[in-house]
């Protein structure tokens, strides 16, 4: 299957989504995001890691030092209460515009 750019403005919701899963190493976010879209969603490590450090300041995500699963420290993510509140408000208003987008794209023409 064709692997998919993200549209603007999504991956910081979906960062949130895949920690929300369970805490998280960068890349392990990278990873986590390629796997629950089934390997066809692509995300940049250059996107990634500006976002994860925005995430982080606006208090949306706590971090914590840790070792990975090849023995490096790394920094950890997790959600902060902040960051839960938000994942189900973006999660609310990205599910109301699909819904919106899916109809006025379902429309079609009155017959002549």
């Amino acid at each position: 299957m064709d692997q998919l750019e993200l549209l603007q403005g999504t991956l910081d919701l979906l960062i949130l989504k895949a920690v929300s899963l369970g805490p998280l190493h960068g890349y392990g976010v990278l990873l986590r995001l390629q796997q629950i879209s089934g390997q066809t969603l692509t995300v940049q490590q250059g996107s990634l890691y500006p976002a994860l450090y925005r995430l982080e300041h606006q208090g949306l995500l706590a971090t914590e030092w840790g070792e990975s699963e090849n023995n490096r420290r790394a920094k950890y993510y997790q959600l902060t209460t902040a960051g839960r509140t938000r994942l189900e408000v973006e999660t609310e208003k990205w599910n109301r515009m699909a819904g919106i987008m899916g109809a006025i794209l379902k429309t079609e023409a009155e017959p002549a």
